[in-house]
């Protein structure tokens, strides 16, 4: 029972450490290259559109995919609920704008799903660097199923940030996304995306989700 206990602590102390560096990687600012050949939003989570919208509009890159829109949600749609304009560029609304760079990916419901649509699109624009948005406690897990998806490919965080991370029950889910990141890197994503999956069925069980991805 002792060593049960010491096993147990030591696997305890290794995951407290691993999360103090998870927090660290959460909270560093991204820097950006002046341009890259596309990027993509991972849906799930607020601001997200509204953040790779933007950094489109500014000529970050040349097209945005949109990565896990469930449902029959169209661009302008999505455009409107991100409450983005393209008034630094040209007087029209962002749809007619920028709508003929973006693509919405359909089929992602989890992380992985993000990372094998972005790929497919990537191989199919000849797209070699990517810039990635997501939340930022879903960044470290994200990079690591796109790296893992699209080695070729330069990959650049442009992580979103809502509200305080601190308080609890931000830390709950902190945690849970940590343990998430750890099966990621362990090669089991493939259980993290069921759960994925069936945590956006419980969400929206009988209608269609206009954004849907994982995390």
């Amino acid at each position: 029972m002792r060593r049960i206990a010491a096993g147990l602590g030591a696997l305890a102390l290794l995951w407290g450490g691993g999360f103090g560096w998870f927090l660290r990687e959460t909270a560093r600012e991204a820097a950006l290259p002046a341009h890259a050949d596309g990027i993509v939003a991972l849906t799930g989570g607020a601001g997200r559109v509204e953040a790779a919208l933007h950094l489109l509009a500014d000529g970050r890159a040349d097209r945005l995919l949109i990565s896990g829109v469930g449902g029959a949600a169209e661009f302008g749609a999505l455009a409107q609920r991100a409450n983005v304009t393209a008034a630094a560029i040209t007087a029209a609304p962002i749809t007619a704008a920028l709508a003929p760079r973006v693509t919405l990916g359909r089929a992602a419901t989890s992380t992985r799903g993000n990372a094998a649509e972005a790929a497919e699109w990537s191989r199919a624009n000849r797209v070699g660097s990517l810039i990635v948005v997501t939340a930022a406690f879903h960044m470290p897990r994200a990079m690591a199923e796109f790296s893992r998806a699209m080695p070729n490919v330069a990959l650049h965080p442009a992580p979103v940030r809502a509200g305080s991370q601190r308080d609890d029950a931000g830390l709950r889910v902190l945690a849970g996304e940590y343990s998430k990141f750890l099966a990621a890197e362990a090669g089991l994503s493939a259980f993290v995306s069921r759960a994925d999956e069936r945590s956006a069925a419980r969400t929206h069980p009988t209608q269609p989700n206009t954004e849907r991805g994982g995390g």
